[in-house]
Formats: C-alpha cells, sequence, structure tokens
C-alpha cells in the first residue's frame, strides 16, 4: 500500500530467522513457486514480518515479492472506515476485501505467470490503483493481511497471536490516522479479534506475543 509505514524491527528479524531455515529446504525443492502467508490482527506486524521473512529468503538468493492485503480491500482506508460506520455489517474478509483475487494472483504466480495484474491503494490519496508486478525469477510469494489464513493455496501459514493490548504500542509508531485510542476503531479491534482467534489453528508457524516462534507439528 502506497503511504503506508513498515518499520522492520529486531524481532521480526529475529522471527524470521527462525522460520527461514525450516521452510528453505522445501522451498528449494518445490519445481513451482513457494506460497507463504503471514496473518494476526490489526498492527500485529504482519507487514515488517513478511518483509523481514523477504529479506532472509534474498540473503539465500531466493527471490521474494510480498503481496499485501490492504491493497485487496473493495474500499480505501477512509472511505472503507466511513463505510464501517454507517454499515455495521461492513467488516470482514467476505464483505471489505477481495479475497478471491488475493487468492487467484497466488493461483497465476504458481502456475508460473510472470506479470500479475493487482490492485495498488494509495493511502494518502484515499483511492484504489493497479499495478503490474513482475514475477520473473521470484521462487516465493508471501501474502500477508489480516485475514490471509483462509487462503487455500499457501505452502506454509503464519500466525501472529497478538491482541489490540498487545499491537497498542505498534500501532501508535505506525500512525494510520487517528485511530489509535478511536473508541470505533476499538469495538472494530474487538470484533476482528473474534474473527481470526481460530485461525491460530491453521497456522504452520505461531508467533507469540513476545515474538518467539513455535512450529506447530
Amino acid at each position: 500500500m502506497k503511504g503506508d509505514v513498515i518499520i522492520v524491527e529486531a524481532h521480526h528479524i529475529r522471527a524470521a530467522q527462525a522460520i527461514v531455515p525450516k521452510i528453505l529446504p522445501e522451498i528449494k525443492r518445490k519445481p513451482v513457486r513457494y506460497t507463504i502467508t503471514v496473518s494476526g490482527e490489526s498492527g500485529s506486524g504482519k507487514s515488517e514480518t513478511g518483509k523481514a521473512i523477504a529479506d532472509e529468503l534474498e540473503k539465500e538468493g531466493i527471490k521474494t515479492v510480498v503481496l499485501g492485503q490492504d491493497d485487496y480491500f473493495v474500499l480505501p482506508p477512509k472511505s472503507n472506515d466511513a463505510r464501517r460506520r454507517e454499515d455495521p455489517d461492513w467488516l470482514g474478509p467476505h464483505v471489505e476485501v477481495r479475497l478471491d483475487l488475493l487468492e487467484k494472483n497466488l493461483q497465476d504466480a504458481i502456475v508460473g505467470i510472470n506479470q500479475i495484474r493487482k490492485p495498488l491503494v494509495d493511502y494518502h490519496a484515499d483511492r484504489v490503483e493497479e499495478e503490474e508486478v513482475n514475477l520473473e525469477g521470484v521462487k516465493v510469494v508471501i501474502a500477508e493481511g489480516t485475514y490471509t489464513s483462509l487462503l487455500k493455496h499457501v505452502d506454509t501459514k503464519i500466525f501472529i497471536d497478538r491482541n489490540r493490548l498487545d499491537t497498542l504500542e505498534h500501532r501508535k509508531k505506525r500512525n494510520r490516522g487517528d485511530e489509535v485510542g478511536d473508541p470505533f476503531i476499538e469495538n472494530i479491534l474487538k470484533m476482528e479479534h473474534k474473527m481470526i482467534a481460530g485461525h491460530k489453528q491453521l497456522a504452520d508457524f505461531v508467533i507469540t506475543k513476545e515474538y518467539d516462534v513455535i512450529a506447530v507439528e
């Protein structure tokens, strides 16, 4: 998303360094592109963790692209917030997000398509544009976002187990408008928590609130 703030910190790098060696052999063995999702609640560090994993893979000579779920929202951020305030049913993965398009982009990547067209949200302009992503030479595609655990064509799923209280400081650093402390947003985050609490059970790796990594057997 254009205009977003991504601050990769030591704990994101530490988690990436714990995960990458465990999946590297499988990535190298797979004859087609490898897919990873990083999911969790708002402000849990999904974008940063996805970037950190991509950086670690690049060190191994594995070209990686990160697709952010934020680009796949039906409406851009400010418009989406206004719609949520008008319509209490305007919330969740099957209403707000074009998960079907994100799924298609992943499928296209897996079958070897080297150019995909995807949405691109401009945060400050509050509009949705489009961009072409070149996948030539790319071996790994990472999809990060709140609901990406629901995607089907995925080799490794990562879930960050941090709730809205755990993510408060990170959300302050991210500084998206006036969302921190807004009672409406806090209520949205409570509802989001209920929606995705069970997604942890879908994960291959769980990152705890202290950013320790647990491999799920």
